[in-house]
């Protein structure tokens, strides 16, 4: 289920397909079980509080997706702060480890520009690898630095690349949060109940099917809006990281 929804268009195609024949299979069953004239009342609570409830759901669900949204762009900021405090506080090293840390930190720079550009997964895991092994890198020397010099300055060194270090695990962790394939299914559920009402709530016999298409193409477009932002690399919605481009953009070439 989480795959199908990391990738927008494909969920859109086959979930308007799922509600529409929801909606054909509940004007279907009107004819077979037509409705009583004393049953209309009761049924139109029912429906309307299926609507309502799915109304809700969709409204939530929406509201979870643009909260991890934001998380998302909120951690590429502090991500691309973490690596300008350290690129200043490099300066407080001697200098050949000094030196070292700026080249390293332009490399894993462009590393973390590529990850939330990417969409190939082979990719992806070349560049968590690359990443991986830069931050070992940029440890290591400023480790050695703040041993050959250790006084209060270097140590400000060491908080800075453990904040670099930080910065980047919560942003892989904001990606792999996703709403819950429980939620999605729920979700899905109350919709296709909601069209089977909505099929068998037609007054007239024969439904033309552009009205029969009309709630589940609205409801497959809502769950489309709410799969891309979610999705951080498979959507059309997508954090851009403008703060580390930036960044790239203010760093002396080497």
């Amino acid at each position: 289920m989480q795959r199908l929804v990391s990738h927008p268009i494909t969920f859109f195609v086959l979930s308007f397909l799922l509600l529409s024949v929801a909606a054909y299979l509940g004007s279907r069953l009107r004819r077979v079980r037509p409705m009583a004239d004393d049953m209309r009342d009761d049924f139109g609570v029912v429906q309307s509080a299926a609507l309502t409830l799915l109304a809700l759901v969709i409204g939530f669900s929406l509201s979870m997706a643009v909260g991890r949204y934001d998380q998302r762009k909120n951690l590429e900021e502090e991500e691309a702060n973490a690596i300008g405090t350290e690129l200043l506080r490099a300066d407080l090293l001697p200098v050949e480890q000094a030196s070292s840390i700026r080249t390293l930190l332009a490399r894993y720079t462009d590393q973390r520009i590529r990850f939330y550009r990417v969409d190939d997964g082979d990719e992806l895991q070349q560049i968590n690898a690359a990443t991986n092994q830069l931050q070992s890198q940029l440890w290591s020397e400023a480790r050695a630095g703040a041993s050959s010099q250790p006084n209060p300055l270097t140590a400000l060194t060491i908080a800075g690349m453990n904040d670099v270090i930080n910065t980047q695990g919560y942003t892989q962790a904001a990606w792999w949060n996703h709403i819950p394939v429980s939620a999605w299914a729920l979700m899905v559920a109350i919709g296709l109940f909601c069209n089977v009402l909505i099929g068998y709530g037609t007054r007239s016999p024969n439904p033309g099917r552009r009205f029969l298409m009309l709630m589940p193409l609205i409801v497959s477009i809502s769950f489309t809006l709410i799969a891309d932002i979610d999705s951080p690399r498979n959507g059309l919605i997508r954090v851009k990281p403008q703060n580390l481009m930036a960044l790239v953009s203010s760093m002396p070439k080497h």
